[in-house]
């Protein structure tokens, strides 16, 4: 049955995101990754550029751990014994041994009783926060989360929904003491690492407040954290910002295996009750396929390494190559804002000067991610740096050397 009328809008639709910013799907295709040599890190190889090479930027991969040996190896073995794919949801028969064996990895990592991995971080966030919303549960929540969060309340309709300034402690405690007038439970829900601009949540003060205002609600005060960006890559041995901040154990933790462990699929750890709980009534985890028992096997491999002297190693590397860029770019008198974390953002506040900046990048071999509106707010445009592991000092002096030459 022909859709041109629907097609039609469609068309007009897309080309007004068009005006708007960069179109989301113009993605750029990488056709080939050149090893470490001469001192510099890996360069990528892009669809329609031949044999330029590239410097990339703008990856999640903090410890460029999906190169590494042992991590590549462990998925090919398991890949090997399990096959391809996981064949189904779990509750059929979609459970591998390496799931399970990961799941008490990771429980084991975070100092919690259980842990449940999901096909994604983003798939995690919705599988958590909406089966623990009720009709009678206040969520509060930071005005810098990320989309997952936003959408995971939405979907979830509490019966109270309050949105407090970024970072702002005393608007938190206002909205817990109004949310207790009304309601049962309160969620209070943060990144932990806040992805556009590299800062943290005060995660100790988060809690403070949660504890003193716990008795107001009969069915508690919940405080889940999603440190995606966080785990792997904050902290003296990279378990993110309850480390960072000295935080005693947040009631729920969610984060990705996509990022700094270098693999894929997203994971919840708590209390055993709440992954029991979770267990029966999360849509996301019932209905939905596991990660593949190889990047099961290949997850655990990089938290083991992760755990480990050669972890540390790295996290030190990847913290001295963040502050060297940071240096540099103050030093160019570029705009930033203050952090340890290797998400660096150059602040442009500029939707047209973001754009140059990136194209004047690229031409010289630098692949980095601008965030205009509606991703930022008006005024916070910006270009969102990540530092890897797998940068050298020769990596970061080019990056600097690049946006010493823009002209604007």
């Amino acid at each position: 049955m022909p859709h041109d009328r629907l097609e039609k809008l469609l068309a007009a639709q897309v080309e007004d995101l068009d005006r708007a910013g960069p179109l989301k799907g113009r993605e750029t295709v990488i056709v080939g990754v050149v090893p470490p040599q001469g001192g510099k890190g890996p360069r990528y190889l892009l669809q329609g550029q031949g044999e330029r090479r590239f410097l990339r930027m703008n990856a999640n991969a903090y410890l460029g751990l999906s190169f590494h040996e042992a991590v590549m190896a462990a998925e090919e073995a398991a890949v090997r014994r399990y096959g391809t794919g996981p064949g189904a949801v779990r509750f059929i028969s979609g459970t591998w041994e390496p799931h399970v064996a990961l799941e008490a990895r990771l429980a084991a990592f975070h100092g919690r009783e259980a842990a449940m991995i999901f096909s994604s971080a983003y798939a995690t966030i919705l599988g958590v926060l909406t089966p623990l919303i009720t009709k009678e549960t206040a969520v509060i929540s930071d005005e810098l989360n990320h989309n997952c969060i936003i959408n995971a309340i939405r979907m979830a309709q509490p019966a109270e929904k309050h949105v407090y300034r970024h970072l702002d402690m005393e608007e938190l405690a206002q909205s817990l003491k109004a949310a207790s007038r009304a309601c049962r439970r309160a969620i209070v829900v943060t990144d932990g690492i806040f992805s556009m601009r590299g800062d943290h949540a005060p995660l100790e003060r988060v809690m403070e407040l949660a504890r003193e205002h716990d008795a107001d609600f009969p069915e508690n005060v919940l405080v889940v954290v999603d440190d995606s960006h966080g785990v792997g890559a904050f902290g003296a041995t990279g378990r993110g910002t309850e480390e960072h901040t000295a935080c005693p154990p947040v009631d729920v933790l969610v984060a990705t295996l996509g990022k700094a462990f270098g693999v894929n699929g997203g994971y919840v750890t708590a209390g055993r009750a709440v992954i029991d709980y979770l267990r029966e009534t999360s849509p996301c985890y019932i209905y939905s396929n596991p990660i593949t028992p190889g990047e099961a096997a290949a997850a655990e491999t990089a938290l083991d390494i992760v755990d480990s002297p050669e972890g540390r190693a790295l996290l030190d590397h990847l913290r001295a190559m963040a502050l060297r860029f940071d240096a540099g770019l103050n030093a160019l008198g570029f705009e930033t804002i203050p952090g340890e974390h290797p998400v660096v953002p150059l602040m442009v506040r500029d939707t047209d000067r973001t754009s140059a900046l990136v194209t004047h990048l690229r031409n010289h071999g630098i692949l980095a991610t601008g965030l205009n509106y509606p991703v930022v707010p008006r005024g916070d445009e910006e270009i969102r740096f990540q530092i890897s592991a797998d940068h050298t000092e020769a990596d970061i002096d080019e990056a600097l050397e690049a946006l010493r030459a823009f002209p604007g």
